[in-house]
């Protein structure tokens, strides 16, 4: 009987390690692979465990580097986020991931690719999406859409006992079963007690972020982050004065500092791509610090109606990553309509950082990202060229289309 090779998307936790176990169950030969994504992992700990369930070779793919400047990067430079709230940290992560994964399967000659991820989550599609772009002739392997898998396995409690059964060593607790995501730019909660939106979620389930009211410093402290095209070249602490210039250095001090201050935490109900609304819990101190910042020189920098075109750009690109589809025509598309809107984005933004939140105080753009900021032009204390009277004729002609609406339909009415 020919051994079919298939290559695991592995992370050392419940899920996957149970699915390790179950693969080995079908006959299948298991190449794990861990995607160091900046994830806090004792990844020789999770090689041993996968290697003790049964793997046949475990790789650890040191993905960091690409994952903060070739995802991240990018992202903040397009000011992603979804649904006003949600900043992509997983989201970004699994086109990252996936391409070790393919890479993994083309050096070890595997045809297949398998996942954990739930078959009523995001993150399946993110993955499929990403390796049939990227190789469309891997097959995949899903067990959370299996029908025998599902049969045996209803959830996380039933993996526990799976895993206390084949002597899996897991962290995840009947008490406290909640499924975490961590890499460089995040960390998500969801499911377990979190599923009821109405439930607070535990104070001790928080680990980049301190309590912003009982635990930060009440003190505030201040950044200085500068930008080249709308991605960050620069920051620098005003305190110490110390400088960090590479894009893994920044954001491992954003996290850093921003966790301090339990900065960038947010318990939202989004909206799946599969068409259900989930509950997650996420920290991202440091690209919190870095959406502000951008979102700051962005509005300073651009044109009014390039700004507003931008904007609706940028929501598209946002859904577009979180519903998996980074490796698209239409997402590539959109990504170099706002590189170049980008372009004009160069400067520097002083952020301020207190007790659960930041904000600009200061910002300043080269000359050329700079001249629509005209100061003489908009003082209070001289006219500057502009000729007041001229608003006169630019608000009657604004007022006709109103004043042709009362005329038809009545004055409008100011009862409640």
């Amino acid at each position: 009987m020919v051994v079919e090779k298939v290559v695991l998307a592995y992370s050392g936790g419940l899920d996957t390690s149970c699915i390790l176990k179950w693969l080995l169950e079908q006959h299948y030969e298991v190449i794990c692979v861990m995607a160091d994504v900046g994830q806090k992992e004792d990844f020789e700990a999770a090689r041993q465990k996968a290697l003790k369930i049964g793997a046949k070779q475990v790789v650890v793919a040191d993905v960091k580097q690409s994952f903060v400047q070739h995802y991240i990067w990018p992202a903040i430079q397009m000011g992603l986020i979804y649904e006003e709230r949600y900043l992509l940290g997983t989201s970004l992560a699994r086109p990252c991931i996936s391409v070790a994964l393919v890479e993994a399967a083309r050096e070890h000659g595997a045809k297949y690719l398998a996942h954990g991820a739930t078959g009523k989550g995001n993150d399946q599609v993110r993955f499929e999406l990403s390796a049939y772009a990227l190789q469309p002739d891997l097959k995949i392997i899903a067990p959370w859409r299996d029908v025998e898998f599902c049969r045996r396995f209803q959830g996380r409690l039933d993996l526990i006992t799976y895993a206390k059964a084949h002597d899996i060593e897991v962290t995840a607790k009947p008490s406290t079963p909640w499924s975490t995501d961590a890499n460089i730019l995040h960390i998500s909660y969801e499911s377990g007690v979190l599923e009821d939106p109405n439930t607070v979620a535990p104070s001790s389930l928080y680990e980049l972020t301190l309590h912003p009211l009982t635990q930060a410093p009440q003190t505030s402290t201040r950044v200085c982050i500068h930008f080249e095209h709308g991605l960050p070249t620069t920051v620098k602490d005003v305190a110490s004065g110390r400088e960090y210039n590479t894009p893994l250095d920044m954001l491992t001090f954003l996290n850093e500092l921003g966790g301090k201050y339990g900065i960038g935490r947010i318990d939202i109900v989004e909206n799946r791509y599969v068409g259900l609304k989930s509950r997650g819990v996420y920290e991202t101190p440091g690209g919190t610090i870095l959406y502000a910042a951008h979102q700051d020189l962005e509005v300073f920098s651009l044109d009014r109606e390039v700004l507003r075109t931008k904007q609706l750009l940028r929501d598209r690109m946002s859904d577009y990553v979180y519903n998996g589809f980074w490796f698209s025509p239409e997402a590539l598309y959109v990504r170099r309509c706002i590189e170049l809107a980008e372009e004009q984005v160069t400067g520097q933004v002083t952020i301020e950082l207190s007790p659960g939140y930041c904000r600009a105080i200061a910002r300043k753009a080269n000359d050329s990202a700079g001249a629509l900021y005209n100061k003489q032009l908009v003082s209070m204390d001289e006219h500057g060229g502009y000729v007041p009277q001229d608003a006169g004729g630019f608000i009657a002609i604004n007022a006709v289309r109103i004043r042709e609406h009362v005329r038809a339909f009545g004055a409008y009415s100011t009862d409640k």
